[in-house]
């Protein structure tokens, strides 16, 4: 069974930093896109930043020069670099990754457990 199991969040001041990182184990065949959502209270879910396969990033704009997205592929791991974090940064991340677990090029989406991310002094 896959899973997907995130790292790296808690407590920070304004202006710090923080390193997020997403870990996929289970048996699968291969993973293509990977990513970072975020979603804090009374709102919906955002999507943060994505990075393929390829290496190929995207951002939000509210991000911007201040999270780095990367991955390792024979670590099957994500990572989100943050930064300048400020007060409206907090909010719940949670990674994703399109999994192909069959080999046949159907890829299903797959999303980790959430780990608070708190920006405060």
């Amino acid at each position: 069974q896959v899973q997907l199991v995130e790292s790296g969040g808690g407590l920070v001041q304004p202006g710090g930093s923080l390193r997020l990182s997403c870990a996929a184990s289970g048996s699968f065949f291969s993973i293509n896109a990977m990513g970072w959502y975020r979603q804090a209270p009374g709102k919906q879910r955002e999507l943060v930043a994505s990075i393929t396969k390829g290496g190929i990033t995207n951002y939000a704009d509210s991000v911007k020069g201040r999270f780095t997205i990367s991955r390792d592929n024979a670590k099957n791991t994500v990572y989100l670099q943050m930064n300048s974090l400020k007060p409206e940064d907090t909010a719940v991340y949670y990674c994703n990754a399109r999994i192909d677990e069959s080999g046949y090029g159907v890829f299903v989406t797959y999303w980790g457990q959430g780990t608070q991310v708190t920006v405060s002094s």
